[in-house]
């Protein structure tokens, strides 16, 4: 017998831990056993939620959580300290290009940034998630999350020229996708 609560609830937030579970482990096979470890904690623990309008932040946090644990395990955890000073601001103009390539590239460009963040660009562009909840998510200040978006662009921004150099990215104008879509 099915538990409809829970069915609901996998229905719901399904696709968006995967999208998050595979932006972090950059590998289909671990991000479902991320997902399905995800669930299987909220079938055992969930039900100690007392406000079932954070159960998707609980969802979230969880799976990031297990992550970082198996991340641990692995002992392969990137530090902030290991990366490379230099950031900039994005200029107009980067936005209007990146407006302009297509999803694909974006994705591909965005599984080269360092996980440290991956998480909160993915939380923060993909997800819709505000500062306060991918601080929730990843339990840390809402300071290291604005410090995490600022350093996740600026990698982003050169995994992105990168893709554009090497010729891979495949720019399209929003009037050439508008015309490519089935009416």
């Amino acid at each position: 017998m099915s538990n409809p609560v829970f069915t609901q609830l996998v229905d719901e937030h399904y696709t968006s831990l995967y999208r998050f579970a595979l932006s972090l482990a950059r590998r289909e096979a671990d991000a479902c056993d991320l997902v399905q470890q995800t669930f299987y904690i909220w079938a055992t623990k969930g039900d100690a939620l007392r406000e079932e309008t954070k159960a998707k932040s609980w969802l979230f946090t969880t799976l990031y959580r297990e992550f970082l644990r198996g991340r641990r395990r692995d002992a392969r955890a990137t530090s902030i300290e290991d990366l490379p000073p230099g950031e900039q601001e994005i200029a107009a103009a980067e936005v209007d290009r990146v407006a302009k390539m297509d999803a694909a590239t974006v994705v591909v460009a965005l599984q080269s940034v360092d996980e440290t963040f991956r998480a909160p660009l993915t939380l923060f562009y993909l997800e819709d998630f505000s500062y306060l909840e991918i601080a929730d998510a990843l339990e840390v200040p809402i300071g290291t999350v604005m410090s995490r978006l600022s350093r996740g662009k600026t990698q982003l921004r050169a995994a992105l020229q990168r893709e554009e150099a090497e010729g891979k990215s495949k720019v399209v104008s929003f009037n050439e996708a508008a015309r490519r879509k089935p009416a």
